[in-house]
């Protein structure tokens, strides 16, 4: 089941740009194992599919942002919304196992083991991950979420319907990060920028969330350095 149920529960059938090759040519990307996708497929490149790095960072509205009336609460987390017993942060963590872990009653997980791309490590207990919103709920509220409904923050704080929205972490970087955005962290494994920058770019575009300014100007620096890495977005419902 993992990510093909992942997949279809809030999929979307129209395709406009994903994420593809996110790592430099010299370098292969651990979270492209984790989350096998042919979203995700290496061949995106050279096949033509997706926009590149550069361009797709272009496609972002540049506005300023405000976190008047933020509150975490806003964000409706870890939802079961298939109604399998298996919430949000549950199904994230079955599908991007590198070793499955075992699935009892009521979605209990025991065993299993994951790859953070973040830092590059592995982690075999799953109370030592957290589920990043790549971009976080602070900065989509920042950047256009403060605009929308309740449910589409519910929408957007457990969106199952993309490989790269939500990712299973270790604690220690993602809790540095926190709302930070690409300006002010990138993850500490050399070889995660170029994914990182793409996710964050495939989810903003998924979600037309805008950028500030030295949010653009850091997201087109370092993608100046991703050749060859791709993007491709399913719009969100």
């Amino acid at each position: 089941m993992h990510s093909a149920r992942r997949l279809a529960i809030l999929a979307c059938p129209v395709l406009l740009f994903a994420a593809a090759a996110c790592t430099p040519s010299t370098s292969t990307s651990t979270h492209q194992d984790a989350k096998p996708s042919s979203s995700l497929s290496p061949s995106a490149s050279s096949n033509g599919e997706g926009l590149p790095l550069a361009q797709a960072v272009g496609r972002l509205k540049t506005a300023a942002e405000s976190r008047t009336g933020y509150d975490r609460d806003k964000f409706h987390l870890w939802i079961d919304a298939d109604h399998d017993g298996c919430d949000t942060r549950k199904e994230v963590l079955l599908a991007e196992a590198v070793k499955k872990p075992r699935e009892g009653k009521n979605c209990r997980l025991t065993g299993g083991t994951w790859r953070s791309y973040y830092d590059d490590k592995t982690v075999s207990n799953a109370r030592k991950l957290d589920i990043d919103h790549v971009v976080p709920l602070a900065e989509a509220w920042d950047s256009g979420a403060s605009k929308w409904t309740a449910e589409r923050r519910e929408q957007y704080a457990n969106d199952l319907g993309a490989d790269r929205s939500l990712v299973a972490v270790s604690l220690g970087p993602n809790r540095i990060k926190g709302d930070k955005d690409p300006a002010e962290w990138m993850p500490p494994a050399k070889d995660a920028t170029c994914t990182y920058v793409t996710d964050w770019v495939t989810v903003k575009l998924r979600w037309k969330l805008a950028a500030d300014r030295a949010e653009a100007a850091a997201l087109q620096r370092i993608a100046a350095g991703c050749k060859g890495a791709t993007v491709k977005v399913t719009p969100a419902p």
